[in-house]
């Protein structure tokens, strides 16, 4: 009557059964018993694969089988790895082709008699779109008048927005709108707001991977042409 039950010093103690086979370290035996009653664990598995150390030597065709799986796994990954360094390679290419492009255009401007006009007869020209137009909220000869808030709205503060869901294309880009399957909208800082809206119908023409540098640029260089 005055001894303790197994369960009563169990619980004297705080140490649970299954607290105790978790601290405990799997032995390789139990490894390799669970490995043959689940002979996919691994097949399900693939990227374990990189956690484990290839055999020094191969013996028999289960062993080739995982040789084989883990080449497949390093080869996927460093696929995938090059696939990205395209990906980067290609974007710093694209935007270094942009940023010569918006040189041209900032020089055109600078010789520009009429800024206005320059955007929207050499800019398309020189910048690879097929349209270029100056969106102002107000009414100023060469651009194109928007309802106030327009750029707050469509810009939202920031100084490039890409798109390509063609939304009012016809505010933005007037007859040039079923041209503008992407396009690209430059904050033109200063008073009255504005924007320049550049379309495109290929989408490596306005691709986003190029970044908003070179055309914040050029939306201050027009900035500082129309204060001329």
């Amino acid at each position: 009557m005055g001894q303790d039950r197994p369960a009563d010093r169990g619980a004297g103690t705080g140490v649970t059964a299954q607290t105790a086979a978790a601290s405990s370290p799997v032995s390789p035996e139990a490894v390799a018993a669970y490995l043959r009653e689940n002979p996919l664990f691994l097949a399900e598995r693939p990227e374990l694969y990189r956690a484990l150390a290839p055999p020094v030597r191969v013996h028999g065709e289960a062993l080739t089988d995982h040789m084989a799986a883990m080449l497949r796994v390093e080869r996927a990954r460093s696929a995938a790895m090059a696939e990205r360094a395209d990906d980067v390679l290609a974007a710093g290419r694209a935007a270094a082709g942009l940023a010569a492009r918006v040189q041209e255009a900032v020089l055109a401007l600078i010789a520009a008699e009429t800024p206005t006009d320059c955007i929207t007869g050499e800019f398309p020209v020189l910048l690879a779109v097929d349209a270029a137009a100056l969106c102002v909220e107000a009414i100023l000869p060469g651009t194109r008048a928007i309802p106030g808030g327009t750029v707050d709205r469509l810009l939202g503060g920031r100084a490039v927005v890409y798109r390509s869901d063609g939304s009012e294309a016809r505010l933005l880009h007037g007859e040039a709108a079923p041209l503008a399957q992407h396009d690209a909208l430059v904050l033109v800082p200063g008073q009255p707001p504005a924007l320049l809206a550049l379309s495109a119908r290929e989408r490596w023409t306005l691709d986003p991977s190029q970044g908003a540098g070179a055309l914040t640029f050029l939306g201050r260089a027009v900035a500082a042409a129309l204060r001329r």
